[in-house]
């Protein structure tokens, strides 16, 4: 905690923590009040809101698969800061085009025609500016930070993005769409200052041609970065997380409005749970490992978290609704007797999401080069945003073929297996490396 209090003092680190927060919070705050509202106020059927929550997260991903081989190989062979100034100022672009869809979807105004092209437009756009943003903000880590510190700062890159996330979503369901389409524009003027101050972080190897190829590009990529086996093991674990995560954010206002029979400030508060847990879990992790990278604890925890998947969905089976088909509100929530074991069965999953996944993201960032950090990381982005295509592809289908989406979290819970087995094997080579 020590470390991480120096570290927020620092222009090394904080200008870029403050611009990855305020990213990740205008992602969620336009995303979140973009489904809220559709779901909530336009489609009347489980299975269009669970389409539509689909194709909005297949759209916001979509960039990450394409794009990241550019991103990775930008970021290695540019400076970094300037590179954040660039996407931070197009970022106020994107968002002026989806706070007009916002705007339009609210009056009601050519809602499908226009307003939803509009809004998922823009949620394209910001999966660009992400892209291009994520290989940055953990591969000028290792450049701007001492090697003691890297891990701490990983995490309160982590749990920044996720209470970044948290504030987002609070806004997101409880403020009227057409504050949130001024607010994103607002925030993103705010996170372009805030990038420019971003200390430079000039390239460490020499300028190479750059492979536009949108398919040969990643391809290579990610071949070219899966030598080593630690890091190899890492993307795949962080992966089978990141599909079992996309399953999981798609479900969620689904399982809000159409079994929990909850308001959209609840499907907020849901999901401001999970935020806060996985913050927990991204902090609490590095006072474990007391600053040392290792997937000692991944394993466990990610078993940990399958548990608490089969315990949620157990709690939702067994959930009594208002009658007559109420929406229930806050205060009614909070009273519900069945509150707390849903709140405790949702954190837990969040928790130990985030002791899980921060390590592995520690791995991609100390085990290779320097000159290499940033398209290691485009690599595993690669990778990530595949399993997350399938991951939201699956839950689409199955809601297509009558899964409900309470059943559905059984798949995820099941994926976690997966992911604790290749922590497994994770450790073991991590161990075998120091032995060697």
């Amino acid at each position: 905690m020590t470390t991480s209090t120096h570290l927020l003092r620092r222009r090394r680190f904080l200008p870029l923590f403050v611009t990855q927060a305020l990213g990740a919070f205008n992602d969620n705050l336009f995303k979140n009040a973009m489904v809220f509202f559709m779901v909530y106020g336009v489609f009347n059927s489980e299975k269009d809101e669970a389409t539509f929550s689909g194709v909005a997260s297949g759209v916001f991903i979509l960039p990450f698969f394409l794009l990241s081989a550019l991103a990775g190989q930008l970021a290695d062979m540019r400076d970094k800061a300037m590179i954040v100034r660039y996407v931070k100022l197009a970022e106020i672009g994107i968002m002026s085009v989806g706070a007009a869809g916002l705007l339009l979807a609210w009056k009601g105004i050519l809602v499908h025609a226009l307003a939803m092209p509009l809004m998922l437009a823009a949620l394209l756009g910001m999966g660009v500016h992400s892209t291009f943003f994520g290989p940055i903000k953990y591969a000028i880590l290792p450049q701007h930070l001492k090697q003691e510190e890297v891990l701490a700062g990983t995490g309160l890159v982590e749990a920044g993005t996720y209470l970044a996330i948290l504030a987002g979503t609070i806004l997101a369901g409880f403020v009227p769409v057409e504050w949130a389409a001024g607010l994103v524009v607002g925030v993103a003027v705010i996170g372009y200052f805030a990038g420019r101050q971003v200390p430079a972080a000039p390239p460490v190897i020499a300028a190479e041609p750059l492979d536009y190829h949108l398919l040969r590009a990643p391809v290579q990529l990610v071949r070219n970065t899966m030598h080593d086996r630690r890091v190899f093991l890492a993307i795949l674990a962080i992966s089978f997380f990141w599909t079992v995560g996309a399953v999981l954010f798609i479900e969620f206002p689904l399982l809000a409005k159409n079994v929990l029979c909850a308001s959209k400030e609840v499907a907020s508060l849901f999901l401001v749970i999970f935020s806060i847990g996985v913050a927990l879990g991204s902090v609490s992790i590095n006072a474990l490992l007391r600053g040392k990278v290792s997937a000692r604890y991944s394993p466990v925890s990610v078993l940990v978290m399958g548990c608490f998947i089969v315990a949620f969905e157990h709690v939702c089976g067994l959930w009594q609704a208002l009658p007559g088909g109420q929406l229930m509100d806050i205060q009614g929530f909070i009273h519900h007797p069945q509150m707390w074991m849903l709140v405790g069965t949702l954190g837990g999953i969040a928790v130990a999401g985030g002791m899980f996944v921060v390590p592995l993201y520690a791995f991609l960032t100390t085990f290779v080069d320097k000159s290499q950090t940033a398209r290691t990381i485009a690599a595993n982005n690669i990778v990530n945003s595949g399993a997350m295509v399938v991951g939201a592809a699956l839950a689409v289908a199955l809601s297509a073929a009558g899964i409900s989406a309470v059943q559905q979290l059984l798949m995820a819970a099941g994926m976690c297996l997966i992911s604790a087995w290749l922590g497994w094997l994770l450790y073991r080579a991590e161990k075998a490396a120091v032995a060697g």
